[in-house]
This record gives structure tokens, C-alpha cells and sequence, in this order.
């Protein structure tokens, strides 16, 4: 899974030893996620959103792109 929370963190300035306390996991995990190594779970994710007070959305990409539907509550 792409995500930008390389770029993210080095707007802030932070290391990935800094954000890796702030999300309370280690700067391997922090390394992992940023290379694309390791998905992060669901409360991680709302973690790292809270923290950079962004939609998950816009800081992991799926590579899917968008889901619509007609109206059936089905991806088209």
C-alpha cells in the first residue's frame, strides 16, 4: 500500500525513531510502513491520522481508486 507518511513526517521534522514514540510502536515499524513493507492495522491507521489531523485517505492509497456505486450499495 503507497502512502505519504514519509513526506508527512519530514514536514514535521521528525525522525522515525520521534514519530514511532509518538504512535507508540517502534522506528522499525515506522521504516516498514514508509517503504511499503507492512499495511498498518486499522488503529494504527486512525492513529496516524489523528496525528496529522488528515483523512486516512489521503495518507494511504490502496492503489484501487475510488469506490462508486448506482445507488445498490455495490462497487461499480
Amino acid at each position: 500500500m503507497k502512502n505519504r507518511l514519509r513526506d508527512m513526517r519530514a514536514e514535521k521534522g521528525w525522525s522515525q525513531a520521534a514519530l514511532g514514540e509518538k504512535l507508540d510502536v517502534s522506528r522499525q515499524t515506522i521504516n516498514a510502513l514508509e517503504t511499503g513493507k507492512y499495511d498498518p492495522s486499522l488503529p494504527l491507521a486512525f492513529r496516524i491520522a489523528r496525528l496529522f489531523g488528515q483523512p486516512i485517505e489521503t495518507i494511504f492509497d490502496d492503489g484501487l481508486g475510488p469506490v462508486t456505486s448506482e445507488g445498490d450499495g455495490t462497487p461499480s
